[in-house]
């Protein structure tokens, strides 16, 4: 059986987030020949031009079934999510469709659709703050990879749209064809530490923003009580303006911040070493190994006895 893949693009459409589901179908593809037809769909034929200015060809939007509809994000996702045409031809699609799915900010697209009212559905963490007021009946999850509910899947950011590809062959055509895509593409079948993109979220609000340095600090004292009074007292600022600050400049509140350290530290320590799970807590500063155990499971979505098998597999 042909599933006939619909990769729907539009102006200022971000090049990755079409390219990377694009070029995962196409490998598994050459692993289980005629499995998958794939087809470029924008609102008129001929070349799109993405972000970057690199175009790609498309055919315009018909009313013949998909099996798989992807919709890329980018740039230009504020005006398609506006386009009375293109979103009522995406809400058709849906419905003729055995699933649809989003990369990036094409949530957008969906939550425009009425798509994911009531479902759980996630997007890049840059947008998650305005995805958040734009569309309040979505139940938004900002950490994820990757979130499939029911036959809707939606996606983090960018280079997430591998991710959900590899989870869309996987369900198609099993483990084997998914893990030997990936091998192809030279990416982790299923992305060490599960499905959370919190180092992004770190990595930019910390790292490069104003408290670079706190971060460092926290680092270097997880096993530590890091209460938000102890931070103000470092960053040199009262309780009250340091939460504000932080929570500005990162979009996270302090305590979501050191919980989010402590959690890289102890994924990175459950996946390379054989140190027990309750050392693993104490020493990154969760103390009771099921505090840890809830913590891994929110941002994971496994906890991390499973993480440590799947690293070993």
């Amino acid at each position: 059986m042909t599933r006939r893949i619909g990769v729907l693009v539009f102006p200022d459409f971000q090049l990755l987030d079409a390219a990377g589901p694009i070029s995962a179908f196409e490998i598994a593809a050459r692993y289980r020949p005629g499995a998958y037809q794939i087809e470029v769909l924008a609102q008129t034929d001929g070349a799109v031009t993405s972000s970057s200015g690199a175009a790609i060809a498309a055919n315009g939007l018909d009313e013949g079934p998909l099996d798989t509809l992807v919709i890329a994000g980018g740039m230009g996702v504020d005006a398609a999510a506006a386009d009375p045409g293109l979103v009522d031809w995406v809400r058709r699609a849906a419905f003729r469709a055995r699933r649809v799915s989003s990369v990036c900010s094409g949530a957008y697209v969906l939550a425009a659709a009425g798509l994911l009212d009531g479902r759980r559905a996630t997007t890049h963490w840059s947008r998650s703050d305005h995805f958040a007021r734009r569309f309040p009946k979505v139940r938004l999850e900002p950490d994820r990879i990757f979130i499939r509910e029911g036959e809707v899947w939606t996606s983090a950011g960018i280079t997430a749209g591998i991710d959900l590809a590899l989870a869309l062959i996987e369900d198609d055509l099993g483990a084997e064809v998914a893990r030997r895509t990936a091998q192809t593409l030279v990416v982790h079948h299923r992305r060490a530490g599960g499905q959370s993109q919190f180092s992004a979220l770190l990595d930019a609000g910390g790292v490069h923003g104003r408290f670079a340095e706190l971060m460092d600090w926290v680092r270097e004292r997880l096993a530590e009580p890091l209460s938000v009074e102890r931070l103000a007292d470092r960053a040199a600022m009262s309780p009250r303006n340091f939460a504000r600050a932080f929570r500005a400049e990162t979009g996270l509140t302090p305590a979501k911040a050191v919980e989010r350290l402590r959690l890289e530290a102890a994924r990175i320590r459950v996946e390379t070493s054989r140190e027990p799970i309750d050392r693993v807590a104490e020493a990154v500063g969760f103390g009771d190994p099921e505090r840890m155990r809830r913590a891994f499971v929110r941002a994971f979505g496994q906890p991390p006895q499973v993480i440590r098998r799947t690293a070993r597999a």
